[in-house]
């Protein structure tokens, strides 16, 4: 029986909601996991920092070197490795297990991803490809804002064992839904890697990743400071505050809703527009910020950005859903979460 386009994009994005669950969810839970392991929060916050630099170091050259393998095998293959990585977290005696343990499975992050977005891109049209792909984004973006919460609340109600086994049931379930509903994907037509890496050549690369870092590390810069910053400065209780959190959730999903749309019609002008449209939003937060009247319009700008600076690559010229476009601009993404979250690792957690 053939599976549904939307069957398959949303297999996917709840990968990519498990994946970042085990990423993003310990940042909810760093003080509960210093306690456990008796270490300090700022060691606790090495679960965050190292993960990142992880996945920035590996999705160098994991991807390409995955780039032959059967997608589907492949990302059985990396969800497997979570699931598994996730168990042994549960039973951990010590830090440096834990430590090790969530490591092992970020190096191979990058190739899900990648894999992901192109088998997306893949399964519809070129014209669509950039709704696609944003439509699986959205589990990035329900990974860091709902998985959180969730994950705070399961090791506040139960234990910080139940919290991890959330992780490990959530990629399970992925792998199951992967195994049994997405079909076999080989490659077809591979190119070499030296004619992968080709693609570098074209300034339009370079451009991209330049812009994916400065606006990526300006969004996790935002994200970072959200709570405190609301609470310092623009005063909100904290009711106020987990609302404003629902709403950056709510925000996140909008925003790459709209990218995907964007995107599929607009693709460059979508591109362009964005990064000036980010910049008015943040002056206005900044100026604003300490009045009732602070929204959360910048953090649409900041979800969609996401969206936009992974899509693009695949909506404009490049044609090929198979090129490393799509790993080279994901990569630029990491390696601006893991510059800016060094505050998380330094802070315990996001304040």
């Amino acid at each position: 029986m053939k599976t549904s386009t939307s069957l398959i994009i949303s297999i996917l994005a709840f990968g990519i909601f498990g994946i970042i669950n085990t990423e993003m969810g310990v940042i909810g839970i760093l003080p509960q996991i210093a306690e456990h392991f008796q270490v300090s929060a700022s060691q606790a916050g090495l679960l965050v920092s190292l993960f990142a630099l992880a996945v920035a170091i590996s999705g160098l050259f994991l991807p390409l070197l995955f780039s032959g393998v059967n997608r589907k095998h492949a990302m059985l293959f990396v969800v497997a490795v979570f699931v598994m990585a996730n168990i042994v977290s549960i039973f951990a005696s010590n830090f440096t297990v834990a430590l090790v343990f969530r490591v092992v499975p970020a190096f191979l992050h990058p190739v899900y991803f990648s894999a992901a977005f192109t088998t997306a891109a893949a399964s519809v049209s070129q014209a669509q490809a950039p709704k696609a792909i944003a439509k699986v984004f959205m589990g990035l973006t329900a990974g860091m804002v709902i998985g959180i919460p969730i994950t705070s609340f399961i090791a506040d109600i139960s234990s910080l064992a139940y919290a991890m086994t959330f992780f490990a049931i959530v990629n399970a379930i992925t792998f199951l839904t992967m195994l049994f509903f997405i079909p076999s994907m080989p490659v077809t037509g591979r190119q070499s890697y030296g004619e992968q890496i080709k693609v570098m050549r074209k300034p339009i690369i370079w451009i991209s990743l330049g812009a994916v870092i400065f606006v990526v590390s300006g969004m996790y810069a935002v994200y970072s400071y959200f709570a405190e910053y609301l609470s310092t400065v623009t005063r909100m209780s904290s009711n106020q505050i987990s609302l404003m959190l629902i709403l950056f959730g709510l925000t996140g999903i909008i925003g790459n809703i709209l990218a995907g749309k964007w995107l599929s019609h607009k693709p460059q002008q979508a591109a362009i527009v964005y990064p000036l449209f980010a910049v008015l939003i943040y002056l206005l937060v900044f100026v604003f910020g300490n009045s009732d009247t602070e929204g959360n319009a910048g953090f649409v700008a900041s979800d969609a950005g996401k969206a936009l600076a992974a899509s693009t690559p695949l909506g404009g010229r490049f044609g090929r859903p198979e090129d490393i476009t799509p790993t080279v601009v994901f990569l630029a993404s990491d390696e601006a979460s893991w510059l800016t979250g060094e505050r998380i690792s330094a802070s315990g957690g996001v304040h």
